[in-house]
């Protein structure tokens, strides 16, 4: 009797390890979703029945946020000039906490989707003399202006998490990882458990 019941928890133990981070994603994405559209979703104010009930129409928030974020990149691409661009930072700096956390959320985006990725450079870095590594990405390979010449900036994450630490080495402790940046910072953010 013991054995089947090691044997049963056994294999909940197994379904629980495929089934609990499958879920919980499927929860998270669906629970983000769900929020943005009803936050944004317009037809409630909009469109009544002939009762006078609104009418919902599920995933109009969403289409709601694409075309806001597709419109905004094409005013930005075409009609935002470099004046308006500075007149609008000008604007901003005049907000310290607004400042601050629009001008992080933007920088960190843009390390990701920008123009000018900054984690695309996968590294590895041995930190003390027992031999120990730590993969991070160049971030700045010209650090002069602080008068570092041939130093070099690596991000560091941080697993579990989207936080990390920026460390200033000498160009010559890092080596360059022949594999992509997407599948090191997979790599890193797991704690290591994601395959190569």
């Amino acid at each position: 009797m013991s054995r089947i019941v090691r044997a049963l928890l056994r294999y909940f133990v197994k379904g629980l390890l495929i089934v609990l981070p499958l879920g919980a994603a499927c929860f998270l994405i669906f629970w983000a979703v769900k929020s943005l559209d009803n936050a944004l979703n317009l037809s409630d104010f909009i469109w009544t029945d002939k009762a006078g009930k609104p009418i919902h129409i599920p995933g109009l928030g969403i289409v709601n946020v694409v075309v806001l974020i597709l419109i905004a990149g094409i005013l930005v691409t075409n009609v935002v000039t470099d004046p308006i661009k500075r007149w609008f930072n000008r604007w901003l700096n005049r907000l310290p906490l607004f400042k601050f956390l629009y001008s992080s959320i933007k920088d960190l985006t843009e390390a990701f989707v920008g123009e000018e990725k900054k984690f695309n450079e996968p590294v590895i870095v041995e930190v003390n003399e027992f031999g120990l590594k730590k993969i991070g990405f160049i971030v700045q390979k010209d650090l002069s202006s602080l008068n570092l010449p041939g130093e070099v900036a690596v991000y560091f994450p941080f697993s579990y998490s989207f936080a990390g630490q920026v460390v200033i080495i000498p160009a010559d402790k890092v080596k360059p990882i022949d594999k992509s940046a997407a599948d090191m910072m997979k790599f890193v953010i797991s704690g290591g458990v994601s395959g190569l």
